[in-house]
């Protein structure tokens, strides 16, 4: 069993390095945000995902949805899997490792959900490009806990990911990748309630997340960025060479399976409340929220209502400190902002106060300790995150942030030619069904004459609410 388990093992690394090889331009995706924009969001959903979220050893990604947490990301994303090629809705997240997706034999899997999404099951038995090791050889087995009580487990498979590749400026064309994932037989928890998905792919900084693997023939670089537009509910999610706009950089915390700076002072409006107290700070789009240790939060709030001394402040959900205000909150609120080692985030009136009905607003910064592994630490989710670029360079270990226009496009660097591309989001709500694909009739991904990797994931997504 052991030589079958080996030799199934570099079947797929084989399989792997060949694909790889062979994908030029980039990919796309297209995302949808699952709460909405600020307005109208049930406050104590976001704070339960955040807290169901960080209970798990670091496991993670994007999404859509009804407005309701359900602790297993924010953003979702429809891929194609397999040939011939079958859509399925996956949950994406820059602070997971594992992907999986829920498979033909599964127990209790969903089999439709309250999102408006069609639910399927893979089956690597009716797809000519899946590889499968014996279910029975535990060397073969995964399993995921959530610190919800939800939990995944199954084997591994390997098969070919479609997307849409990045072939000129604005321009995309099928292609396709092999990678290596989670086939879910077991599920429970929120995975299986009826706020469902079919899987979840993990962007996170292992070398087994998505990431790793399509830079696993060592010809891409670990490279990707997000937008998240708060305004429009558009924005953009790439894994690629980002060159436009320029950057500030930081460098981030080695040895982390969180993607961590330091933060060295925080100022709001003219008073700054830490100042040479250095605290390692969290950057995790796939938190909604942010969250502070107990004393910098007290001095934050008291910054944040110095303006407005006669606020009629009320707890929501035993938790949420919430006001009624009828005149512009940027004008009359202060900006946050979190200085890095070389860096800086802005964080605005609009973006920490959630607005509610009745011209209600809570405040949207928690006590860190909410958060398990966050500890003394600060955490930043979308909250503080949106209406910037933010790139993630995993091979030199460096966070670039820029206030930016996600509704606009950005520049990605071809690794073969040198030429810059610009990639805009679209909408996946009115983007083109992922139709099945065979690949006999498929047109060939692209090839390079270098033939080395170009992966370019654009991930635009729709924000809505309900």
């Amino acid at each position: 069993m052991a030589k079958t388990h080996q030799l199934w093992l570099c079947v797929l690394l084989l399989f792997l390095c060949i694909n790889l090889d062979g994908v030029g331009g980039g990919g796309l995706f297209h995302v949808q945000h699952k709460y909405g924009r600020d307005i109208d969001r049930a406050v104590d959903n976001l704070r339960i995902h955040d807290e169901n979220r960080h209970g798990r050893a670091g496991i993670s990604f994007p999404i859509a949805g009804d407005g309701k947490a359900t602790g297993t990301g924010l953003y979702y994303t429809k891929i194609g899997i397999g040939n011939p090629s079958s859509d399925y809705y996956v949950l994406v997240d820059t602070g997971s490792v594992t992907s999986w997706v829920d498979c033909f034999g599964c127990n209790k899997c969903p089999t439709e959900s309250s999102l408006g999404i069609k639910l399927r099951l893979y089956n690597p038995k009716t797809s000519l490009s899946a590889v499968t090791c014996e279910p029975s050889d535990k060397r073969c087995k995964y399993r995921v806990d959530y610190g919800d009580g939800s939990s995944t487990d199954g084997y591994l498979v390997s098969d070919l990911l479609w997307f849409d590749q990045v072939s000129g400026n604005l321009a995309t064309m099928s292609a396709n990748a092999r990678i290596i994932f989670g086939c879910g037989i077991n599920q429970t928890g929120n995975l299986v309630s009826s706020r469902s998905f079919d899987g979840l792919f993990g962007f996170g900084a292992s070398s087994s997340s998505m990431v790793s693997q399509l830079a696993s023939s060592g010809k891409s670089k670990k490279k990707f960025a997000h937008c998240l537009d708060s305004k429009n509910g558009g924005g953009i999610f790439v894994i690629g060479d980002v060159v436009q706009p320029a950057l500030q950089t930081t460098p981030l915390v080695s040895n982390s399976s969180h993607y961590k700076v330091i933060t060295n002072s925080i100022q709001v409006g003219d008073v700054i409340i830490s100042n040479g107290d250095s605290k390692e700070t969290i950057i995790d789009c796939g938190s909604t929220l942010a969250y502070l240790p107990g004393t910098l939060l007290e001095q934050l709030k008291q910054a944040v209502y110095a303006r407005q001394a006669n606020l009629n402040i009320y707890l929501s959900e035993d938790l949420f400190e919430c006001f009624h205000f009828n005149m512009s909150i940027d004008e009359f609120f202060p900006t946050v902002t979190f200085a890095f080692d070389s860096a800086k985030v802005d964080v605005f009136p609009h973006d920490y106060l959630i607005a509610h009905e009745n011209e209600q607003y809570c405040l949207g910064w928690l006590d860190s300790k909410r958060i398990k592994f966050v500890d003394d630490s600060i955490l930043l989710g979308d909250l503080a995150l949106s209406n910037k670029l933010v790139v993630y360079d995993l091979d030199n270990r460096i966070l670039g942030l820029s206030a930016y226009d996600c509704s606009s496009t950005i520049g990605l660097r071809d690794e073969d030619t040198g030429d810059i591309n610009q990639v805009a989001g679209r909408n996946l709500s009115s983007a083109d069904d992922h139709h099945q694909q065979d690949i006999s009739s498929a047109s060939a991904p692209y090839h390079s004459d270098s033939g080395k990797l170009i992966t370019v994931f654009i991930l635009s997504f729709s924000v809505y609410f309900l």
